[in-house]
């Protein structure tokens, strides 16, 4: 049998915010998917907002690598000698398909998909209009009317985009448009373990609950599609989102909750149902790995820097010959605002490097303005984030307690981790030449930007 058919279902700010990862809410197609597939339990992002994490998993690249140091309708763009996914595997023979959301690019076509069938560039005076075309199950009934029209003796790649769960701008705030989707009673979900559990908070989670039914259906469409063309055997489904929920100390930070990411992957008779892979993996890899099943590989592009690795070994349970990582990298610079951070993870430990003057945790103006936000802003705006912060995801997986803070006893062990942290840190930003390590890095907009404080210190690293 040759390669299989590829279809990449991808949606707005997710996390792990699904049954099958442990949340209690109730996603019956999505945890199908897990059941009859495999399960990677730690699957983290480049970056904790939308278009540098996606562009990463476009091209393998970190976002300072690629170009993608802000989101694609603020003027930030690929570089133009990127070369992404949809392009690479048109080369290995696949007819490439884009349906509903991209956000990498405002300009679709250079992606190099053969078909565009429901996305519309996204600008910076983009009406919320455009969001219309990626909702996810007007998204997957377009992709069934592929399969139903379709001839698929050749393989296939198609990329499917949902808009949700993506915080829409509502009269007072940015809310989940429980009016449209629905929303259970406050009282009734359960609270998010790295939030205080507070009435504002259960609002936006109720509401999240609604859109979340319509990412469900949306993929229990797909695998039907899939299922009524005879093509489940032959086709890899691969489930994911760049980044975590909209929420405060998610989305928008380096913290867990907002560079996890859902990763589910399922062909059957090929990959073996119900398996949990433990071992750490980032979005650059699904690039990788995604080449190597499709019969190419990252080595067949004209690139010296692709910073994935291909995790097909995993996939066959070769554990073997796999030389697993210890360790990923993320950050951030331009958002809503500028926001220079970099971070490195491994097994046990949170390093995080912040480059830039901002309140102890960062909110976007979408998390900020909201229910949720408006709970937490006082004292998550109320000190300056330090420089340095170190966390033992064992000891302290909610990343409350800075080992790095000042105040924190000098034990000696803990500098030891600190120091070689950084160092690493500083090592991977060297041989990856993020332009950070210049100085602040510019918008293309610059003069659009409210200039802020620089930092004065003469050593970043001191």
């Amino acid at each position: 049998m040759g390669p299989p058919h590829i279809v990449l279902v991808h949606c707005h700010d997710l996390g792990k915010y699904v049954g099958c990862y442990g949340a209690a809410v109730d996603t019956p197609r999505i945890d199908a998917l897990a059941d009859e597939g495999m399960r990677f339990d730690r699957h983290f992002v480049t970056a904790p907002q939308c278009s540098p994490s996606r562009a990463s998993l476009m091209t393998g690249r970190h976002p300072h690598q690629n170009g993608m140091l802000g989101l694609a309708h603020g003027n930030w763009e690929l570089g133009p000698d990127e070369r992404v996914l949809p392009e690479l595997l048109a080369d290995a023979g696949y007819e490439t398909h884009l349906f509903g959301l991209q956000h990498v690019t405002e300009r679709p076509d250079r992606l190099g998909y053969d078909r565009i069938h429901s996305d519309e560039s996204l600008t910076t005076d983009v009406p919320p209009a455009v969001h219309e075309t990626a909702r996810a199950r007007d998204v997957a009934d377009d992709f069934a009317t592929m399969l139903e029209d379709g001839d698929h003796d050749s393989p296939f790649f198609a990329s499917v985009g949902f808009f949700e769960l993506h915080r829409v701008e509502e009269d007072d705030r940015f809310g989940f448009e429980a009016d449209r989707y629905g929303a259970p009673d406050p009282d009734d979900v359960e609270p998010l373990e790295f939030l205080p559990d507070r009435p504002g908070i259960r609002s936006d989670i109720a509401e999240m609950h609604g859109m979340l039914d319509a990412i469900d259906d949306g993929v229990g469409t797909i695998l039907d599609s899939i299922e009524e063309a005879g093509l489940t055997e032959e086709t890899l489904v691969v489930f994911t989102t760049e980044h975590g929920l909209a929420m405060p100390r998610a989305k928008g930070t380096c913290f867990d909750p907002g560079i996890e990411a859902t990763l589910l992957m399922r062909q059957p008779g090929t990959l073996e149902a119900g398996r949990v892979v433990d071992d750490l993996v980032s979005n650059v890899d699904v690039f990788a790995t995604l080449l190597e099943i499709a019969g190419t590989s990252v080595s067949d592009v004209e690139t010296d820097s692709i910073a994935g690795q291909s995790f097909a070994p995993l996939l066959d349970g070769d554990t073997d010959s796999y030389d697993s990582r210890d360790r990923v990298f993320s950050g951030m610079t331009w958002h809503d605002r500028y926001n220079p951070i970099r971070a490195i993870r491994t097994e046990r430990w949170k390093y995080i490097r912040n480059f830039w003057h901002l309140p102890a945790v960062y909110m976007t103006t979408d998390i900020y303005c909201t229910r949720a936000g408006r709970e937490v802003s006082e004292e998550y705006y109320g000190e300056q984030r330090p420089y340095e912060e170190l966390y033992d995801l064992e000891a302290d997986p909610r990343e409350q307690e800075n080992l790095a803070a000042s105040d924190q006893p000098d034990d000696p062990a803990t500098v030891a981790v600190r120091d070689r942290l950084r160092e690493e840190l500083l090592e991977w930003m060297e041989t990856t030449i993020d332009p950070l390590l210049e100085g602040p890095v510019l918008p293309n907009d610059w003069e659009t930007v409210h200039p802020r404080l620089e930092d004065s210190r003469d050593d970043i690293w001191s």
